[in-house]
């Protein structure tokens, strides 16, 4: 039986999402969990990796077990389990040819940044002190709809076979004295959102203008575009599926 398993994670304490010969990672976490509860060694599948302290409010991965067992009583038995930064918000079975990563029809990302210093905000969203130009960032945002190459914000190492991503939301909104970046399509270069968000911060303060950021897009040369903004800012917030591989 395969099940998938919606799954939240504050990453501060994590090594990323992808489980590694000598740190700690969510997936490591959630495996372990799930092994000693089925009896067995279980493996799962994530929708994709998060880097070292990004987050997740909606990572999904589906793991097949031979015992089928209720799935509420998988979720209570894992968030037993799991420290207090993992939790499971569900668990549903599904069609047994289900895959977590290549069935995901859309994913979502947020960015948070906060320009006026806090303690409490430490570790989860970006200071950004900066006087920023909202309406100038909404305006070269547009500029990152429909499907584009990408490769000015992917990381220049990285296996894919193109750089063609079709991204259906790109916009900035302000929500209790933060800033959010909010990003959604159908799939994301490793590196990409920071890389959008660092050169976007370029054009809010008017080191770039628009015209250039379309440039910079055009130029398929990641040296073109601006920073990385650090990764404690960054939220995966969505990850959907068609409702038919559920069961």
């Amino acid at each position: 039986m395969r099940y998938f398993l919606d799954i939240s994670y504050n990453g501060a304490a994590y090594h990323g999402w992808q489980r590694q010969a000598n740190a700690l990672t969510v997936q490591q976490e959630i495996e372990e969990g799930l092994s000693r509860i089925l009896g067995a060694q279980i493996g799962i599948t994530g929708s994709g990796r998060t880097d070292t302290g990004v987050h997740a409010r909606k990572q999904i991965a589906h793991f097949d077990a031979e015992t089928e067992l209720p799935e509420s009583q998988i979720q209570y038995k894992l968030n037993g389990l799991l420290p207090d930064e993992v939790a499971i918000n569900s668990c549903r079975k599904v069609q047994p040819e289900a895959h977590a990563r290549f069935d995901a029809q859309e994913r979502g990302y947020h960015y948070f940044i906060h320009q006026k210093k806090t303690p409490f905000l430490v570790g989860q969203s970006y200071y950004f002190s900066h006087s920023l130009n909202v309406e100038r960032m909404n305006e070269a945002a547009q500029k990152l709809l429909g499907r584009q190459d990408f490769e000015s914000f992917s990381r220049v190492k990285t296996e894919v076979n193109n750089f063609f991503c079709e991204i259906l939301t790109a916009n900035w909104y302000c929500e209790n004295d933060q800033l959010i970046f909010n990003v959604r399509a159908n799939r994301f270069l490793r590196g990409m959102v920071r890389a959008l968000v660092g050169t976007l911060l370029e054009v809010g303060r008017g080191k770039l203008t628009v015209e250039d950021f379309v440039t910079i897009i055009a130029a398929k040369n990641r040296t073109k575009a601006g920073r990385a903004v650090p990764p404690h800012g960054l939220y995966l917030s969505e990850v959907n599926y068609s409702e038919e591989i559920y069961l």
